[in-house]
């Protein structure tokens, strides 16, 4: 009898039990899939709002630095660095008015043109800058469990909507856009 066990053992697995390991592992994949879904969506989610606010921190640096109180009329022009110095106002990412990251299309709508504003400290000609602008980011697919879009203005709210935030050069945009906070 020892000797029928020990030749059993040898043996292997019997399909039953490999059925019943398959099992297990196909429930605990149903169970963690989703979670992880919703974990990178989150993760964009959270990524795309730290996009907005280095547009509008570069924004409000050009501004108050570089621009005479206005801001840049695009993102390229934030890009483009300043005479003097090491480093241009955005990050090398950004380098035009609408690109996608992340299952997210940001998207920089410029305000009205101030003839009023001076050349700018990155070669900006004279009357070329900005009173204000809008950020919007749009989701590209609700991939990932992905439901809000978002957008930000010169008064540096990002708000949050599950329509798209229309352009919204100042104040608040329409409901349901609600500020994050």
């Amino acid at each position: 009898m020892t000797h029928s066990r020990a030749h059993r053992r040898q043996r292997g697995f019997s399909l039953v039990e490999l059925m019943l390991v398959v099992a297990v592992i196909g429930i605990l994949s149903a169970i963690a899939v989703p979670s992880l879904s919703r974990a990178r969506g989150s993760a964009y989610e959270a990524s795309t709002i730290g996009s907005l606010r280095a547009i509008q921190g570069a924004q409000a640096l050009f501004a108050s630095s570089c621009g005479g109180g206005f801001y840049a009329p695009s993102i390229p022009v934030l890009a483009t660095m300043p005479l003097g110095s090491r480093a241009p106002f955005i990050g090398p990412e950004f380098t035009s008015d609408a690109i996608v990251r992340q299952n997210y299309t940001i998207r920089f709508t410029k305000g009205t043109v101030s003839a009023t504003s001076p050349a700018t400290c990155n070669a900006q000609p004279k009357g070329q800058s900005v009173d204000t602008y809008f950020v919007a980011a749009d989701l590209v697919s609700t991939a990932y469990g992905m439901t809000r879009y978002f957008g930000v203005n010169a008064s540096g709210v990002i708000f949050q909507s599950t329509i798209r935030v229309p352009v919204t050069l100042t104040g608040n945009p329409p409901a349901p856009a609600k500020p994050i906070g």
